[in-house]
């Protein structure tokens, strides 16, 4: 391999043995740039062989340090397969993703009128600082008192994040002639989204939540998008209250953060299953409105996806597992906070490892390196297809309803009966009998 052109694929084992068409191939070589659970679930996948440093891959679980550095510097082979997309950022920066969406908000309130912009105000009202900095206290002024969040656009797990009511606490981020010229030499201050707080979430026992939920997509262009069954609410570890807007721990959701509370007990932790959360629901607002949220839960992955379609960098060699953070206030109604292009793979609890090695198994059941499905699945373990090309439809059950009405083949917080469907679906991994 020379040094200045990574290569994936490149001459190896399938080029001098070409394969036909669909059929499932006997070793697959793979690259992996963490160390979590993603790396146990590659390990154990039956015919799978990891591969170091400059050795040729066919697959690549990397991180986006990786892909920023390599990817265009790399020759890919047809079957070769890697874990995002080159400009993944324009859905998981918090301004750039706050960018596309009030852009395609705008062109559907030109193309199709105010109320089908207005399925897409589910994010909150948010600016961009120092750059939207005069904008942004015009509208700050408009309210005095409400609380807003700063949230720095390219940081996760919580770090630098603080919430304020006083524009003297940001005076850091203020693009005017008021600076020093001092201050004015300085570096450039970071980048930061300014948005208006949440300030009446939904709580249990008191406690503020939001939702993580995974969103596979294996194509812009058409757009294939698939949602996960299971998924998970993050608590706080303390109550709510918004007399206390300094304290992290009431605040924000992300484990990072409460892992490191006084009081915090790792055997107990801080999540909820999705299904014990649809369940807790729908046991106190009943069926048809639990029914609703997640419609319109489901309406903000695909409004978020289409709002970047066009913008995105399609490549038949890149899929994404994209990690939704969705808020619900009292009125149930849900908020979209923020998309992780590398959400946590690290397990908190052996619940969560099992749910995120389901996962990780399933989104290799879907790229399907060894050629097992069709491509005309609707279904593949816990993850079912929710858009290709336009809404997917469920096959099952409709004539068992007397209703020739559609429905929409999501079911986040559902049964996941994914083994069983497994069995059904997929063939024997190459060199394996049908047990």
């Amino acid at each position: 391999m020379s040094k200045n052109k990574q290569t994936a694929g490149h001459k190896g084992a399938y080029s001098s043995q070409r394969k036909k068409e669909g059929e499932g191939r006997s070793c697959i070589r793979y690259r992996c740039g963490l160390t979590n659970t993603i790396q146990d679930v590659l390990n154990q996948r039956p015919g799978w062989v990891e591969v170091k440093d400059d050795g040729e891959w066919d697959f690549n679980w990397c991180d986006v340090g990786w892909l920023r550095e390599n990817f265009d510097h790399s020759y890919m082979e047809e079957h070769v397969r890697i874990s995002h997309f080159r400009n993944h950022y324009e859905l998981t920066r918090k301004n750039l993703m706050v960018k596309n969406l009030k852009r395609y908000r705008k062109t559907l309130e030109r193309e199709a009128g105010r109320l089908e912009a207005a399925r897409c105000d589910f994010f909150p009202c948010t600016f961009v600082l120092p750059s939207e900095y005069h904008i942004f206290v015009e509208e700050f002024k408009r309210s005095p008192g409400s609380t807003w969040i700063m949230k720095p656009v390219a940081r996760s797990q919580g770090k630098g994040i603080f919430l304020f009511r006083k524009l003297k606490d940001i005076i850091d981020w203020r693009k005017d002639g008021s600076r020093s010229e001092e201050q004015k030499d300085e570096a450039q201050v970071e980048s930061y989204v300014a948005q208006r707080y949440i300030e009446n979430p939904y709580l249990i026992a008191g406690r503020k939540f939001d939702l993580r939920v995974y969103v596979l997509v294996t194509s812009y262009i058409p757009l294939k998008a698939w949602l996960y069954r299971d998924g998970f609410a993050r608590f706080s570890n303390t109550r709510f209250s918004l007399s206390s807007i300094d304290d992290q721990y009431v605040h924000l959701t992300n484990v990072a953060v409460q892992k490191t509370a006084p009081d915090y007990d790792p055997e107990k932790g801080c999540k909820w299953q999705m299904q014990q959360l649809r369940q807790y629901l729908t046991a106190k607002h009943g069926f048809e409105t639990v029914q609703t949220l997640f419609k319109e839960i489901d309406n903000i992955f695909i409004r978020s996806l289409i709002s970047v379609q066009k913008t995105i960098i399609n490549d038949k060699h890149c899929f994404e597992l994209y990690g939704y953070d969705i808020l619900l206030d009292q009125d149930l109604k849900p908020w979209l906070i923020e998309v992780n292009a590398s959400p946590s793979l690290t397990a908190s609890s052996q619940e969560d490892y099992e749910l995120k090695y389901r996962l990780l198994e399933d989104t290799l059941h879907i790229v399907d390196m060894e050629g097992r499905l069709t491509g005309k699945e609707k279904r593949v373990g816990g993850f079912d297809l929710m858009w290709n090309d336009g809404p997917v439809y469920t096959d099952v059950g409709l004539e068992a309803l007397g209703s020739s009405c559609l429905v929409e083949n999501t079911l986040l917080g559902c049964v996941n009966d994914r083994q069983k469907q497994l069995q059904q679906l997929l063939k024997p991994f190459p060199g394996q009998k049908r047990t």
